[in-house]
């Protein structure tokens, strides 16, 4: 079964890493790309959530800004829902080569990848709950909701090697 929709999150500030990191090089390519690259394996189409990206399609976080990764799943369910997708498969920008187990784990929806919280696969009638979420609990974690809606919780053999620091982004290197 192939998703139809995928989405790359790239709405963080990059505190940790100093500056934008979804644009830092790895092998010659920003690391959304190699997001992007990896997502397009698994998915029919792609979309960049949190930011404008020229060479992607892209859409915002929802409700708004700031929320953290649930604002992202968000923006992509809201994305699916105007699309007509009705799951969306979720990644993170700074994951330059997740590996295609966890993909496989996550091809029942809903399920969210235990050790890395952002790689879920959410259908889109969840967009409501989410957004009643976002708008009463201090919690934004995105096992938390994921727990609250029943998701399958998903774990691989294999380690997700994410980037979070220069320091990451030297040793992937």
């Amino acid at each position: 079964m192939t998703i139809a929709l995928g989405a790359v999150l790239a709405g963080g500030s990059s505190r940790r890493f100093g500056s934008d990191k979804a644009q830092a090089m790895l092998d010659g390519a920003p690391l959304i790309e190699h997001a992007v690259r990896a997502l397009s394996a698994h998915v029919e189409r792609v979309v960049v959530i949190g930011r404008d990206h020229g060479e992607w399609k892209s859409a915002p976080d929802r409700p708004e800004a700031g929320l953290g990764p649930l604002g992202g799943i968000a923006g992509a369910l809201s994305h699916a829902m105007v699309t007509g997708a009705p799951s969306v498969l979720t990644v993170a920008c700074d994951v330059p080569h997740p590996p295609d187990a966890l993909f496989t784990a996550l091809t029942r929806a809903p399920a969210f990848c235990e050790d890395h919280p952002v790689f879920g696969h959410w259908p889109t009638s969840l967009l409501p709950d989410l957004l009643a979420w976002l708008g009463r609990e201090d919690d934004r974690s995105v096992r938390g909701f994921a727990r609250a809606v029943g998701a399958i919780p998903v774990r691989i053999d294999e380690p997700i090697a994410d980037i979070d620091t220069r320091e990451d982004l030297e040793r992937a290197r």
